[in-house]
């Protein structure tokens, strides 16, 4: 049993160590943790125990059970040493398909009682011509008082997009191609407690899009919407977040709420003005409330206040930051001015020692189509899945999630880490 286990996580881990959707990057450590002996108290970051006290364990105790080698104890810390890891790997989703990946991250601490500090980039080409090189940073000063995020892409990126609106119907497939650069910075300052605010720079900037128009022969939505070979959205970001999750990575308990207003103004070089902003709020908490099961829920709304972006800057179903609303639903499917996300999951443990652990979820969507129109219909989306712990102190699993949409959509969705 355990050589399946061992065997079965080996090939997991090859193959589906990085979601390959636009846009996603996550700042998960997945290497091995070790503690700071030169705090005056350890800084815990999760625990490695169940509610009942027994030891919890990850992929990597099972291969060394599978080869007889003692593990020792896990330290329950991340040090101000940097870990690095680096992850070859193949991987497979709806907007990609194959695709073989590269990817790394440091973990470090800047104190000894500073939030955990990530460096996460990978390098990916997929069987659809797509390829992607996002970075994305976190880093925190020693006393935690600021926190400076940053976020670059550089994509050359295949994908249809099938009009606007919740009401789009899937036959009108635009097949579509961009060149994508982002270059986001953000310098967050404590107010109290959990609270954070802070101002910072966005660029985006698609170039060399083409389209083929609807296969169906219609006329499509982004002709309507008005053709550009090239849009630059260029400006300030103001934001503000609260967080007072157990671990931002597989959160037990506790809550995250973030509020960003972004300008877009020709002044700083977009091809127009034009204003945005975004809500993100999600609560945890154990249910039954002495075990590890966790009722998550997530609301997401991307809202264009005033002006008309580009196309491509349009709020979309899986191109907010992490690339994970609308399980069910390929990458691109509704795009409009307004976008109104809600999901709901249950995560609940299948084996004693976690390392296999289940999900059920769903979720819904309405968009509008051109700014100044109305909300349209409600998309619903659900699914079952599976986790797999791929890091017992960090809480890391890897997510196998099968969605289902309408209009006969559905499909594989895997990631490391949770979805939010």
């Amino acid at each position: 049993m355990r050589l399946l286990y061992t065997l079965c996580g080996l090939i997991i881990a090859l193959l589906c160590s990085q979601n390959l959707y636009a846009q996603h990057i996550r700042t998960i450590p997945i290497a091995k943790i070790f503690t700071d002996s030169t705090a005056k108290k350890p800084v815990r970051d999760t625990i490695v125990l169940s509610p009942t006290g027994k030891p919890q364990k990850d992929l990597y105790d099972l291969i060394a059970e599978a080869f007889h080698k003692n593990t020792k104890p896990a330290e329950d810390s991340i040090s101000t040493k940097p870990v690095i890891s680096i992850v070859p790997a193949i991987g497979y989703t709806l907007v990609s398909k194959l695709a073989v990946v590269l990817s790394g991250n440091v973990a470090f601490r800047t104190g000894p009682n500073s939030r955990v500090s990530t460096i996460v980039a990978s390098i990916s080409y997929s069987q659809n011509k797509q390829f992607s090189v996002p970075v994305q940073t976190s880093i925190w000063s020693k006393n935690n008082k600021f926190n400076y995020v940053g976020d670059y892409r550089f994509y050359v990126y295949p994908q249809s997009t099938f009009g606007l609106g919740s009401n789009a119907n899937v036959a009108n497939d635009d097949p579509m191609s961009f060149n994508f650069m982002r270059f986001y910075e953000t310098a967050y300052r404590r107010i109290t407690g959990n609270l954070y605010a802070g101002i910072g720079f966005a660029f985006d900037d698609h170039y060399s899009i083409t389209d083929k128009g609807n296969i169906n022969g219609t006329v499509s939505d982004y002709e309507l919407y008005g053709k550009s070979s090239r849009t630059i959205a260029s400006g300030l970001m103001y934001s503000m977040f609260y967080d007072s999750r157990d671990n931002a990575i597989n959160s037990s308990k506790g809550s995250y709420a973030s509020l960003q207003y972004r300008s877009a103004i020709k002044a700083m070089g977009s091809n127009s003005n034009w204003h945005s902003l975004t809500v993100d709020v999600r609560k945890y908490f154990k249910f039954p409330a002495s075990s590890d099961n966790v009722i998550a829920l997530w609301n997401f709304d991307w809202v264009i206040l005033n002006g008309i972006p580009g196309y491509l800057d349009l709020p979309s179903v899986a191109w907010d930051a992490n690339s994970t609303t609308g399980r069910g639903y390929i990458q691109g499917r509704f795009r409009g001015a307004q976008m109104f996300y809600g999901e709901a999951e249950y995560r609940f443990r299948i084996s004693a020692n976690g390392v296999l652990g289940g999900v059920v979820f769903a979720n819904f969507e309405s968009f509008s189509a051109a700014p100044g129109t109305r909300l349209q219909s409600i998309q619903p989306a659900f699914g079952p899945g599976l986790r797999i712990k791929l890091n017992k102190v960090s809480k890391t699993s890897i997510s196998f999630d099968y969605g289902f949409g309408r209009q006969g959509s559905r499909g594989l969705f895997v990631d490391v880490g949770e979805a939010f």
